[in-house]
């Protein structure tokens, strides 16, 4: 009986001696967990010393044959899949080669265009020009605005848009002049249609009926004129009560000022009337360009750069392939407006 009992026990030892050997031996390298002695926890507690932190980290168990992961990993990981929506955009608009290009910077991509660079400001008489900034804000908050919130108070608005027709139909036979001075017939021949047009139908231009016929309402004075001839840069000044300017347009509005229907009327009361009721209106069409200026860190700079890059376009915006369908939709649609005044800036209650 004890013969058969250690016979029994031989052969179980030698099996469980041959399964260990069959283990060993079919396991990869890779996955053979280093022999170490146990050791602590790395997740120690926090009331521990650094040094004991430090020393349970380093005696924590490695598996061979593996390395840290790294961020070059979920690159490698998303290697090979389908580009996403937005990859694919930014592909459409950078370029096929771009997708998937690490540390690619699109700014300085060789064939993107050159960015727009705003042009500057030509003010070599700024401290003259802040000066007079704010005498003209301190007129505009005392007297202009005031009007400007009474009139719109009182006068119902049909009767406001009727003035600001009637006063814009009367700077029509200037635009003409001017845009034949430009070389612009057409043009010349769309404002004496508008003027004809609606001094009859529309009732002296209260009314304006030249614009429901598709005529095109385009602005010119006298500093535009200036501009097309020639005269590309010129400083930028600020008048008193006239506001924003530069030098060029500061003579083509002593060349506009004979030509201005209201000069000719002869008795002084009606005139003055009709010039005072013309600031007032036109303080009241910026009305809603006020909150543009409101918490501005330097209102100046704002007003000067404004104005200059609205001038640069009334000059040179017709440049663009000469159709104006393909300009930008907030100038096509100023340009188009008879109601926005065509040299004013917000705020100052200077008339062109």
């Amino acid at each position: 009986m004890n013969a058969r009992l250690a016979s029994l026990g031989l052969v179980l030892l030698l099996t469980s001696g041959c399964a260990h050997q069959a283990a060993t031996r079919d396991t990869p390298p890779a996955q053979v967990v280093a022999d170490a002695a146990p050791t602590a926890d790395p997740i120690v507690d926090p009331a521990a010393p650094a040094d004991a932190v430090a020393t349970a980290t380093e005696a924590a168990p490695v598996v061979a044959g593996t390395e840290p992961a790294s961020a070059d990993a979920t690159t490698d990981a998303a290697a090979g899949q389908a580009p996403t929506e937005a990859e694919q955009d930014f592909a459409a608009i950078y370029g096929e080669t771009a997708l998937g290009q690490a540390g690619y910077d699109p700014i300085a991509d060789p064939t993107l265009p050159t960015p727009v660079v705003a042009p500057q400001s030509y003010d070599p008489w700024e401290k003259y020009n802040r000066q007079m900034h704010r005498f003209n804000n301190a007129v505009d908050r005392s007297i202009a605005k005031p009007l400007a919130r009474a009139y719109v108070k009182v006068v119902p608005r049909p009767m406001r848009l009727g003035v600001s027709n009637f006063f814009n139909n009367l700077g029509q036979p200037v635009s003409a002049l001017n845009a034949l001075l430009q070389g612009k017939p057409k043009q010349a021949g769309q404002s004496l249609g508008r003027f004809l047009m609606n001094s009859t139908l529309g009732l002296a231009g209260l009314f304006d009926p030249a614009t429901s016929a598709k005529i095109p309402n385009r602005s010119e004075d006298f500093g535009q004129t200036l501009g097309k001839w020639g005269w590309k840069r010129s400083r930028y000044v600020e008048l008193p009560l006239f506001g924003p300017r530069t030098v060029r347009d500061t003579f083509g509005m002593l060349g506009d000022a004979p030509l201005s229907p209201t000069r000719r009327i002869g008795n002084d009361a009606t005139r003055v009337g009709l010039q005072g009721l013309q600031l007032v209106d036109l303080r009241t069409q910026l009305m809603a360009t006020d909150s543009l200026r409101e918490g501005a860190t330097d209102d100046y700079a704002l007003v000067r750069d404004a104005w200059l890059q609205r001038r640069q376009y009334q000059i040179h915006g017709d440049q663009q392939n000469g159709n104006s369908a393909e300009l930008p939709d907030y100038l096509r649609d100023m340009e188009d407006d008879p109601t926005v005044p065509v040299n004013a800036m917000p705020g100052l209650p200077g008339t062109p």
